[in-house]
């Protein structure tokens, strides 16, 4: 690589990018050209650390929109790509499918032809060093309901909802490219990530931020689905270790090694909330008493769990933090970062960017 990396980073205004570009700014040299559409989930604020920093750059561009992207790539130059943008709430995926088809397969389509073409043109050097690093999820691969398995980086694709279809999808497309053409591709998949910025629509922070207004916290089925919890701020390490040594075409599962039933992180965030949180909202004695079930998601897969051995052997990564360290820090920034979330659930994070023309988002969202 070059000794000052020059990395595009995509969908880096949302929750997990904009994790990356702060990584990348505050703890590397890289100079960072964020890559967004700024969709409903794409938040600018979440960048205001870095923003004035002169090796971040910010482009609106959306994935489908190729001669934009053509000249963002020429006019950047970077030497690695950290693929992110994608549509990613199932709730959405099952009410809407078609634009998760057009973001993650066309998208990715559009992203890694224009990425070929720019690699295919370089020097020798350059083009040894270019990496386009497609980040992914575990739910590509299906349900492990009934086995005590993990998944691994060779369990087979079976994926249930048209997000985790459409992100399978855009990973065989990567895969292709590497094998076809001989773009050199980093994949990875992981598990669900969690911390500070994170879209209120998502489970973790739907949940903070419901208990704290009084309103029900909504709890698919008996609440007893299972997924591995990967603090987001670990995620990033993981992301760029992964392009900093990550062997050319092959894939690197990353997971939180933290097991957690729904419920059990419903009540735990409950829990810390009595805790830092004390003066309730009007009629409610215990947050957990907002707890309420209601009917299950169609094809809601039951258990993922991560086997994130490879990356730890291999590349020398592990989480720092465990669940519990890192579930109280989420709820202590969302405690301590009222602004941010308000300014979400107001709109007015939209209003800035869209010269007053934003949509009003209705507060939270689905679990």
């Amino acid at each position: 690589m070059n000794a000052v990396r020059k990395t595009l980073v995509t969908g880096g205004a949302g929750f997990i990018g904009s994790a990356v570009i702060r990584h990348l700014i505050d703890s590397q040299d890289d100079h960072v050209a964020n890559l967004d559409a700024l969709t409903y989930a794409g938040n600018l604020d979440s960048l205001a650390a870095v923003s004035s920093s002169p090796r971040y750059h910010f482009y609106q561009v959306d994935l489908a929109d190729v001669s934009a992207l053509r000249h963002v790539v020429a006019e950047f130059q970077p030497d690695a790509v950290m693929h992110l943008a994608a549509e990613s709430h199932v709730d959405r995926s099952i009410d809407g499918p078609a634009s998760f088809i057009q973001t993650n397969i066309v998208g990715t389509y559009n992203l890694l032809e224009v990425c070929r073409a720019y690699w295919a043109g370089l020097p020798t050097g350059k083009k040894a060093s270019f990496r386009f690093h497609h980040i992914s999820t575990d739910e590509v691969y299906g349900d492990l309901h009934g086995t005590t398995e993990l998944f691994t980086e060779s369990t087979a694709y079976a994926p249930s909802s048209p997000y985790s279809a459409s992100k399978a999808s855009s990973d065989h497309l990567v895969r292709a490219w590497q094998r076809t053409y001989g773009l050199p591709v980093l994949i990875t998949n992981c598990s669900n990530n969690y911390g500070p910025f994170h879209f209120p629509e998502k489970l973790i922070p739907h949940v903070i931020l419901n208990a704290l207004h009084g309103k029900p916290i909504p709890v698919y089925g008996d609440g007893l689905q299972v997924r591995d919890w990967l603090y987001v701020e670990d995620h990033a390490r993981a992301l760029c270790r992964v392009l900093d040594s990550g062997e050319v075409g092959e894939t690197y599962n990353i997971g939180g090694h933290n097991e957690k039933r729904n419920i059990e992180v419903v009540e735990a965030i409950c829990a810390l909330l009595e805790e830092l949180a004390p003066h309730k909202p009007a009629d409610v004695s215990f947050y957990r008493d907002l707890i309420c079930f209601v009917k299950d998601r169609p094809g809601h897969d039951v258990r993922y769990a991560i086997d994130a051995s490879k990356i730890q052997r291999e590349l020398g990564w592990q989480p720092l933090e465990t669940f519990d360290s890192g579930i109280r820090k989420t709820v202590s920034w969302y405690l301590s970062n009222r602004e941010w979330w308000q300014r979400v659930l107001s709109g007015d994070y939209r209003l800035d960017r869209l010269g007053g023309c934003g949509d009003q988002l209705e507060d939270g969202g689905k679990l």
